[in-house]
């Protein structure tokens, strides 16, 4: 599972991004301060998001403190609108990227899958004959590439990733956001239609009022 070291100080702020990043299937590791971003920083960790401003301290010095000891995991940072934050400073700290608040929470979600696409390797996901290759950005079934659309391959992805069921809303959240261009619910309903004749009605289960699963 993909972990994520959030470090911010404003507690209904994390939460709610705690509560974001959970939903998007990330385990999510909580911290206030610069002392617990240090304790709380485990191998596990994937990627980080971290406020400028933090009561004992700023981020960006954390960040520069890191590299200098030789890590290398992405940093994202937020920062307050009107807050002193030198861009050039920050990334020249180590940091990979900025969000100023306030942001869009999916403006936030793509930023940190960027970061995280970056910083792992793209491994294949493999279930029930059918293999997603990330690199190529193709589906093949029992070793041979399906003639998928960037669309239907992005939803055969994500469904074939995560064990349970994807709601609709997630499904074209995350098709606008990627795709840059809006994808309703009755469009979403064609491509799954299409997608069933490619890849066999019997692997995408359609739960009612809910989503879909891969199956």
């Amino acid at each position: 599972m993909t972990t994520i070291l959030l470090v911010e100080d404003d507690a209904v702020l994390r939460e709610g991004l705690k509560e974001l990043f959970t939903r998007e299937g990330w385990h999510v590791i909580p911290a206030g301060s610069l002392r617990e971003a240090r304790e709380k920083l485990s191998a596990e960790v994937q990627a980080i998001v971290m406020d400028v401003g933090l009561p004992d301290g700023d981020g960006v010095s954390l960040c520069r403190e890191w590299r200098a000891a030789g890590e290398t995991r992405p940093v994202l940072f937020l920062t307050a609108r009107g807050e002193e934050f030198d861009v050039v400073r920050g990334l020249d700290s180590g940091g990979n990227d900025y969000v100023t608040k306030p942001f869009r929470m999916q403006e936030l979600l793509s930023r940190v899958r960027v970061l995280l696409r970056s910083g792992q390797p793209a491994q294949p996901v493999v279930r029930s004959g059918f293999t997603v290759n990330r690199e190529r950005m193709q589906v093949l079934k029992d070793g041979e590439p399906l003639p998928l659309t960037l669309t239907e391959y992005k939803i055969v992805a994500m469904l074939m990733d995560r064990p349970g069921v994807v709601p609709r809303e997630r499904l074209l959240e995350v098709l606008w956001d990627e795709g840059g261009k809006f994808i309703d619910d009755n469009t979403l309903s064609v491509h799954m239609s299409r997608l069933r004749e490619k890849v066999g009605a019997d692997h995408i289960k359609t739960v009612r009022g809910v989503g879909y699963q891969w199956s």
